[in-house]
């Protein structure tokens, strides 16, 4: 019996010991295979956008609340500055919620801007004599920079759709000037009075309803990005008054340009300090960020785009680079365009645009902490107002 007994001990021990072997190596497997899981899963990269079609650069949305209540709260808009520099280092742009500006305001402009580029001849209201700074300028007279050396230097998926050498654009714009005009300039031609077409009377009171909108939001936004850079905040703004600034609306008549790859605006950048845009009735911008990546922009309804232009990239020392970016006929602006067709409404493409500018006597150069031997000697000084004439000329505005 004590055989037995001992015999019946051992067979229990070994059938314990087997069961916790066998539970420990099953759950080791177990574990392992979803650590394996969680390693595939984190190094697995998001998936990408089909070839060829670009990407959605998701950009952080900035509240002007946090300016507004900039006293009460200044650690919180010391961060939302913050934010404002790494989007324009990073990207060239970004995209604002202003609470003084409202989607109704920017529907009121575009019906006035789409009524009018329907009824222009674009011949009357042109004022081609001083660059066409004021008044309508017509499709096929402006045409981008060439820009074909830089563009080689990018992939197959990133290449824009604006053909090299650029040709003239199909676009239409209107120029407004907004804000007052300074008492003595070197640069008159700058700071003429504005067009006004007759058969609007609401023209005046609609265009600085806009343009006042848009200058408000870009130098809330100016002030931001000087804190956001450790710049005194009046950096750019004091540079900012009796500047040129120019509602800028395009036109593009979708009654006549209305296929798949119609390049409406060429690659290019602007020439100014910041241009602003309220959202546009159909889609077609892209955008290339500072690496030179294509992506397609979502703007948020009640929300505004902002662009570095070739101004800030200057004072900046290009730690702020002008953003590239065309327009073109994309098969969503197709659909778009069905759709609006079919219930009767407008075809022209109007961009709710203003170019804010540094005021023409002053000096463009690289501003401390932008200084170096390295920024000195790319962006030597020169008046802001002899820089817009020499892009003028160079995009066949001014001869």
């Amino acid at each position: 019996m004590s055989s037995n007994s001992n015999l019946i001990r051992f067979g229990s021990i070994a059938a314990v010991t087997v069961g916790v072997l066998l539970a420990g190596y099953f759950t080791f497997q177990a574990f392992a295979s979803d650590e394996k899981k969680q390693i595939t899963n984190r190094e697995k990269p998001a998936a990408a956008a089909p070839r060829g079609e670009p990407n959605t650069l998701v950009l952080p949305v900035i509240d002007f609340n946090t300016f507004n209540n900039r006293e009460k709260d200044p650690e919180t808009y010391r961060k939302e500055c913050e934010k404002v520099a790494d989007a324009f280092h990073r990207y060239g742009l970004v995209i604002v919620r202003d609470p003084r500006v409202s989607e109704s305001d920017n529907h009121k402009f575009l019906n006035t801007m789409e009524k009018y580029f329907e009824s222009s001849d674009g011949v009357r209201d042109a004022r081609p004599e001083i660059g066409y700074q004021i008044g309508v300028t017509g499709e096929g007279v402006e045409r981008a920079r060439n820009h074909c050396a830089r563009v080689g230097a990018y992939g197959p998926d990133d290449k824009p759709l604006s053909p090299c050498p650029p040709e003239f654009d199909k676009k239409w714009r209107f120029f407004w000037r907004i804000g007052p005009v300074p008492e003595k300039t070197e640069f008159p031609q700058m700071n003429m009075d504005p067009v006004i077409p007759p058969e609007f009377p609401e023209w005046k009171d609609t265009m600085n309803m806009w343009g006042g909108k848009m200058i408000n939001a870009v130098y809330t936004l100016a002030e931001m990005a000087a804190v956001g850079f450790n710049m005194p905040a009046d950096a750019f703004t004091s540079r900012m008054q009796c500047g040129p600034h120019l509602l800028a609306p395009t036109g593009s008549d979708f009654n006549k340009y209305n296929t798949v790859g119609h390049i409406l605006a060429g690659y290019h950048y602007d020439l100014n300090f910041m241009t602003i845009h309220g959202k546009s009735r159909f889609p077609g911008l892209y955008v290339w960020t500072r690496e030179g990546k294509k992506m397609t922009v979502n703007i948020p309804d009640g929300c505004l785009l902002v662009q570095a232009g070739k101004q800030y990239e200057y004072m900046t020392g290009g730690h702020v680079l002008a953003g590239f970016h065309e327009v073109v006929i994309t098969p969503a602006t197709v659909e778009t365009i069905n759709r609006r067709r079919d219930a009767g409404e407008s075809l022209w493409r109007v961009s709710s645009t203003l170019f804010s500018h540094i005021a023409s006597d002053q000096t463009l150069q690289p501003l401390p902490p932008f200084v170096n031997p390295d920024t000195v000697q790319n962006f030597p000084p020169i008046k802001a107002g002899n820089q817009v004439k020499a892009e003028l000329e160079a995009i066949s505005l001014l001869k």
